[in-house]
């Protein structure tokens, strides 16, 4: 794929803390942080166009909480279609890290989200949202 180059003028202080900003996560040029951020930019595209799309869902739980268990299984039955796989990870005692891998249309995998974080008991829930990369160079 060719590589092509354009100039962008931003304000002194904005670059110097993108600069920073880029040296501190360990990117290695300003040219690669900013083709990552015009790959976020097309995911979030991808997302609100309703484009077939994957992402991860982590929940935290206390797998101890009465009935917790029952209804985030119930969840995840009601809307399978949407579902690749779980991984569910202990981490010490009571807390659970479980990972929902989804695929599909952002309304099915949204759906999902909405109905798992309203589960009573949940201590963490978020979506992270991905690309299948079809729509990426």
């Amino acid at each position: 794929m060719p590589i092509v180059r354009f100039s962008v003028s931003v304000d002194a202080d904005l670059a110097a803390k993108f600069d920073r900003k880029i040296k501190a996560d360990g990117c290695p040029t300003r040219s690669k942080a900013v083709a990552d951020l015009m790959r976020a930019v097309l995911v979030q595209t991808e997302w609100q166009r309703g484009s077939e799309v994957v992402g991860a869902i982590v929940l935290v739980y206390d797998h101890h909480k009465r009935e917790l268990l029952q209804r985030l299984t119930d969840v995840q039955h009601d809307c399978h279609e949407a579902i690749i796989s779980t991984q569910h990870i202990h981490l010490d005692h009571h807390n659970c890290l479980e990972i929902v891998a989804v695929r599909g249309r952002p309304p099915e995998i949204q759906n999902l989200f909405k109905r798992l974080k309203g589960v009573k008991g949940l201590k963490h829930c978020t979506l992270a949202a991905g690309t299948t990369g079809a729509h990426l160079p």
